[in-house]
């Protein structure tokens, strides 16, 4: 049996598709409500457990989890209720991880490239603490996942740990599932939607001179690649420490527009749009994963690439209107 908090959102209930479908008992930790219900309702029976009672749950039950996946968060990068996120991202964290020591149970959760900041620090996922100490977030959100990174690496160092544990630091992560984000899903059916209703994509201006209109660059991974790492540290449980999760290669939202374009075949058609001011202040214009830790842990897979992951999303899911897998 599986624990997956934040199960019924984007990255979690594409991770408990896979462990249903393998034939596992997952329990899932999430508030379900219209907008996230269709991400769990093919699964078949998932016991859900929600939020306020997770921790009463956990000291209650008879079978513990094999392992605990802590997806959930609150993940908006323009939420400013820094106490709300820091009882949701630090607190229950700080807990989880506490309930995974005492009981010897691998802890798997979401870390956020949101902890580099701009990037002038680069990318690097050193789990040194004088490295996670210069980082800079833009964000509370950022800030929070920070805060758990540096307190994860110091319970750890002082041999107060679970058996294995891992903060993986997703980059841009798209794919089906993401439907019920709103404004913060990924670009992709964003983009896809734009298209669709107006035969074009709307992208920001560049307020800095070295890149482009369109021009910025993130590292793009298809949700599916994401879960894959996450099986394979499940099978290599001498697997510690924080990783970066992306593919390693930066692409531009002029490409990603332009591989939405080609899967449906029309012609590119591109507004450049001002950047919002809530954004601006606080966007990056480059993220690049450096994978080097990962691959040197022993994860040798190949990531799905940018055209090919669009193609799929776009294609298998956007355009049969089934945007859950």
């Amino acid at each position: 049996m599986y624990l997956v908090t934040g199960g019924a959102g984007f990255i979690g209930s594409n991770l408990v598709a896979s462990l249903a479908a393998s034939g596992n008992k997952v329990v899932v930790n999430d508030m379900l409500d219209e907008s996230n219900r269709l991400n769990l309702e093919k699964r078949g029976p998932i016991e859900n457990v929600p939020p306020q009672a997770l921790l009463s749950w956990l000291n209650s039950v008879q079978q513990k989890p094999e392992a605990i996946f802590h997806m959930g968060a609150i993940s908006s990068t323009v939420e400013r209720n820094v106490d709300l996120i820091m009882r949701n991202n630090y607190l229950l964290s700080l807990r989880l991880w506490e309930w995974a020591t005492r009981h010897q149970v691998p802890f798997i959760y979401a870390s956020s490239a949101a902890t580099y900041g701009g990037g002038e620090r680069g990318f690097d996922d050193d789990s040194d603490l004088d490295a996670l100490q210069r980082l800079k977030p833009l964000n509370p959100y950022g800030w929070s996942k920070l805060l758990f990174d540096r307190a994860a690496v110091q319970m750890a160092e002082a041999g107060n740990a679970p058996p294995q544990w891992a903060g993986l630091r997703f980059f841009n992560v798209y794919g089906p599932n993401e439907y019920h984000k709103g404004g913060q899903r990924s670009v992709v059916p964003q983009f896809w939607q734009q298209i669709r209703e107006n035969a074009k994509a709307r992208l920001f201006k560049s307020h800095d001179p070295d890149y482009s209109d369109g021009g910025q660059l993130r590292d793009f991974i298809h949700v599916s690649d994401t879960v894959s790492v996450m099986h394979w540290l499940l099978e290599n449980s001498n697997v510690r420490g924080i990783f970066n999760l992306g593919t390693g290669q930066a692409r531009s939202f002029d490409d990603l527009a332009t591989a939405i374009f080609d899967t449906l075949g029309t012609s590119r058609e591109v507004d450049y749009i001002p950047m919002p001011d809530n954004v601006r202040n606080q966007y990056q214009y480059f993220t690049e994963a450096r994978m080097d830790r990962l691959r040197a842990a022993g994860y040798d897979a190949p990531f799905t690439t940018l055209e090919a992951g669009v193609r799929s999303y776009v294609g298998d899911y956007l355009e049969s209107n089934d945007q859950y897998a």
